[in-house]
């Protein structure tokens, strides 16, 4: 899948291995191009206009919205637009007001985690088995107490474990327990139908799927987001404002408070035609191909531990390491001196880390610009800090 040439980084650096996708994606020229287009051609403020430029703002903004539905298969959802997955999901803490514990795993990204803190509900914790996955049997019991939501990750984005997220969903709905599913790792990567998994909440955020910083998606069921609160307050969201009381738009207008980043809201939309015209399935198992061969390559190295599932069917495109003999942040440093930019660290998921027993991980991520000849890399690489430490 050699697509390089779509994305201008490559050609400002043409010998750069880019291997933190699970991080921030790089970005295609037709995405670049869509926000150079809005500001040169389309600027105008949405829904308030009468005249035609924000009138033609305002379509295009919604069809965004549409297409975005259409992509996801949330035909029972209503897509409200936010900065990243992180204000999503403290969107959803802030406003899903019933009472009861929240169940979280040991995989979560701090995002969801601390949202849930500041809640100040009690927390559960769903337990990983000894390959770093998640432990079902924990799951059930943990489900019997009957928490009022379950914050899943779809993939972990510190090791890489994917989770059977629909039959989990459907476990957690049996015993009447909401499921809010963070998929910042698994949209940009793999075909999600939410009709399918029929999570309660879904999170992402466009800038790991090709797009810009900040714009997020949740998605939301509709028979749940009509009953929300209000995240925020101001202009855009509301029907009447008086000194004495304000009355509110229904979701997913009633979430959507101020001016929004309208430029990448399209320029998500841009991203997400991209990736469509290439196929998600075919994406999928580019990377599968990538991490069954780079996986086969690291584990014959001596003193290397790696972390997650070895089957490629329950592990994304994301591989991480330790190294006996030298700290991760040793290893980036390597691996930068050699153009190739990786992850170190706890990557927000310092609970995970400690489960684990290690301070840091060194992360290799990849996604559809990523080919065999960055495996080559990578262990020519490993042999430098080999020479380096050992």
């Amino acid at each position: 899948m050699n697509i390089k040439k779509d994305f201008p980084i490559f050609k400002t650096h043409p010998n750069f291995c880019y291997l933190d996708s699970a991080a921030t994606s790089q970005k295609p020229q037709v995405v670049i191009d869509r926000i150079k287009k809005f500001y040169e051609e389309e600027n105008a403020n949405i829904h308030r206009g009468i005249y035609r430029l924000s009138e033609q703002a305002t379509e295009a903004y919604e069809q965004a919205r549409s297409k975005i539905s259409s992509f996801l298969g949330a035909k029972n959802y209503d897509i409200i637009f936010v900065r990243n997955a992180t204000e999503g999901i403290n969107l959803v803490a802030r406003t899903f007001q019933e009472p009861g514990s929240i169940l979280l795993t040991e995989l979560e990204h701090h995002a969801n985690i601390v949202p849930w803190q500041l809640t100040r509900k009690k927390i559960e914790i769903v337990k990983l088995n000894e390959d770093q996955t998640l432990n079902l049997e924990n799951l059930l019991i943990k489900l019997e107490a009957k928490p009022t939501l379950l914050g899943l990750t779809h993939i972990s984005n510190a090791i890489g474990t994917i989770n059977p997220a629909k039959e989990i969903i459907e476990k957690a709905h049996a015993s009447g327990t909401k499921v809010l599913l963070d998929g910042s790792q698994s949209v940009p990567h793999m075909k999600i139908n939410l009709e399918d998994l029929n999570p309660d909440f879904l999170v992402f955020t466009g800038h790991k799927m090709l797009g810009p910083t900040g714009i997020g998606v949740v998605a939301i069921k509709k028979e749940i987001a009509k009953n929300l609160p209000p995240y925020q307050g101001g202009g855009d969201m509301i029907q009447e404002v008086s000194w004495e009381k304000s009355t509110y738009l229904p979701s997913p207008a009633r979430f959507e408070a101020g001016t929004p980043n309208i430029a990448g809201v399209l320029a998500l939309q841009t991203a997400i035609e991209y990736l469509e015209k290439i196929g998600l399935e075919k994406i999928r198992e580019h990377e599968k191909d990538l991490f069954r061969k780079c996986w086969n390559a690291l584990k014959k190295e001596e003193g290397l531990t790696l972390f997650g599932p070895e089957d490629p069917e329950k592990h994304a495109g994301i591989i991480s390491f330790t190294l006996d003999y030298a700290h991760p942040h040793d290893i980036a440093q390597i691996f930068d001196s050699e153009n190739i930019a990786i992850r170190a660290g706890h990557h927000c998921c310092q609970p995970l880390m400690n489960s684990l027993s290690v301070p840091a991980t060194a992360r290799i991520s990849f996604y559809l610009y990523n080919d065999e000849s960055d495996i080559e890399k990578i262990l020519i690489a490993l042999q430098k800090v080999k020479q380096t430490f050992k």
